[in-house]
């Protein structure tokens, strides 16, 4: 396989435009696995111990992980279908972390615990809410090129 990717590389001069897995996509996917794992383990430890607390939140910490989960493997796949399965995690993210972030701050009562996204990821030093910005970046600079029509 990495023969076939580097003789492509060869005759075509470029390289694939498809993937998003080189230069600063490496260290995006691995915040974004980082926050996997983090959230993963948050969730399940809330759901475990204290779930009739606050369902709410310990299921959205729950959602949460799923989306960074989708998020990393999407980010280090290369193709136009991995792509967009990219976009839609990281939009996902953004909306969850504004709409989340937003009804914490101004209705407290309705997250008595904390989640990934909370306080606009305050928790987490508001990485949850530069990150999506930051992946939304990454891949319109590396979107697929469109086909010849």
């Amino acid at each position: 396989m990495e023969e076939a990717h580097e003789v492509t590389v060869e005759t075509t001069g470029k390289k694939n435009p498809d993937t998003r897995n080189t230069g600063p996509g490496r260290l995006l996917i691995a915040v974004y696995a980082v926050f996997a794992i983090s959230a993963t383990a948050r969730a399940g430890y809330q759901i475990l111990t204290k779930f009739s607390d606050a369902p709410l939140a310990h299921i959205l910490s729950a959602f949460a992980a799923v989306v960074y989960i989708v998020a990393t493997v999407s980010l280090a796949k290369p193709g136009r279908t991995w792509f967009k399965v990219s976009l839609a995690a990281v939009l996902v993210e953004m909306v969850g972390v504004v709409v989340v972030g937003a009804i914490s701050l101004f209705d407290p009562v309705a997250f008595p615990h904390d989640t990934v996204w909370s306080l606009f990821g305050r928790g987490y030093g508001f990485v949850p809410l530069i990150l999506p910005v930051l992946g939304l970046l990454w891949l319109y600079r590396r979107r697929p090129a469109r086909l010849p029509q």
